[in-house]
């Protein structure tokens, strides 16, 4: 008799942990330090309107997975467009959005986007927190109502208490929130242990010889790459047209400033995790790293606006692939594969 109680007992015991397993949100490991950078990044630049919580971070992980934040049953998310292992771009030449409508320029990676100040191939963007929010009721991207997704998150069985951690004991589910905790995960998105970061800080042996032959090219004045791809982020901010067509339809920064010099200049992306980012450029027709170096060995095609650091190079087959190699040499696999970056719902 005693024999069956401990067995009842410990079938009761069972059935609660696997309740409490079902309904408990997962917990981020307490020991890392989700704001640590590497020794050459600069501290993750978090806002005073939205600062850095640990709570904060757990609940944006499960919401940027989050299919409820879409419009129905054609249900979403913004890892859609943003997946892990293309860098959080998602390797097609344009976005899709809701509805599988296609929309007009290629994803930028969000790789060590919490340093960039102007978001989008058109700077339009100034702070993470806005798309965020505005990506769930835009009708092209998630096409929800925040209403309905305020309901939705009230009602599901785990995120009224992660909100609570996450904002405090009064704070109830809602998309502004939400947009808020989103954007501290995205924040998180340090990338920087690359093959080049071990060779920048100091290990010789990180790079091939013909890694080494495209890094001199590239920092060279004969390439002029980086000057604009400059930096810890391989970035300048700047904005530049580099003769990718002839037809500049999306006139890029001009829509912003509505000035006829920035007519099909667009923000130079970050060459970090390039590798895994194809298709390339604000439109995504360049389909590989060959197609783009071609692009600036030919000085690009011509444009009014056309930047003048764009001028032929005339790059020997060996330079081209030494060039590329190096490009690669930018990839953080580390980062790529990072278990804390992905679904925790899998």
């Amino acid at each position: 008799m005693k024999e069956i109680k401990i067995l009842l007992l410990s079938m009761l015991l069972a059935v609660v942990s696997i309740s409490c397993s079902e309904n408990s949100p997962t917990i981020i490991d307490e020991k890392v330090d989700y704001t640590k950078v590497p020794p050459h990044f600069p501290p993750i630049p978090f806002p005073v309107n939205n600062p850095y919580t640990r709570e904060k971070v757990e609940l944006g992980r499960y919401l940027f997975y989050e299919k409820l934040l879409s419009k129905d049953e054609n249900l979403k998310s913004c890892s859609h467009c943003m997946m892990q292992e293309h860098g959080f771009s998602d390797g097609r030449e344009v976005s899709i959005g809701y509805g599988s409508e296609p929309q007009f320029r290629n994803t930028m990676s969000l790789s060590n986007v919490a340093y960039r100040t102007q978001l989008f191939w058109d700077g339009r963007g100034g702070s993470i927190e806005s798309p965020a929010y505005r990506s769930i009721s835009l009708i092209y991207i998630l096409g929800s109502d925040t209403n309905v997704v305020n309901k939705r998150l009230s009602e599901h069985p785990k995120y009224p208490e992660m909100f609570r951690k996450a904002f405090g004991d009064s704070a109830k589910p809602s998309s502004y929130l939400a947009s808020l905790a989103i954007a501290t995960f995205v924040r998180t998105f340090i990338s920087g242990n690359s093959a080049y970061d071990r060779y920048f800080l100091g290990d010789s042996s990180a790079l091939t010889d013909e890694q080494k032959q495209g890094k001199d090219l590239f920092f060279s004045d004969r390439t002029n790459c980086s000057k604009c791809h400059a930096g810890f982020m391989f970035t300048d901010g700047k904005y530049h047209n580099t003769g990718t067509t002839t037809h500049y339809f999306d006139r890029g920064r001009y829509w912003i400033t509505w000035n006829n010099n920035d007519r099909g200049k667009f923000i130079t992306p970050t060459l970090r995790n390039v590798e895994v980012n194809a298709p390339y450029m604000h439109d995504g027709l360049k389909r590989k790293l060959e197609d783009v170096i071609e692009n600036y060995n030919i000085g690009g095609k011509s444009w009014f606006t056309k930047d003048t650091l764009m001028k032929k190079m005339n790059l020997t087959p060996a330079e081209k692939k030494s060039i590329i190699a190096f490009l690669k040499s930018l990839t953080d696999w580390e980062f790529i594969n990072n278990p804390r970056f992905k679904d925790p719902n899998k």
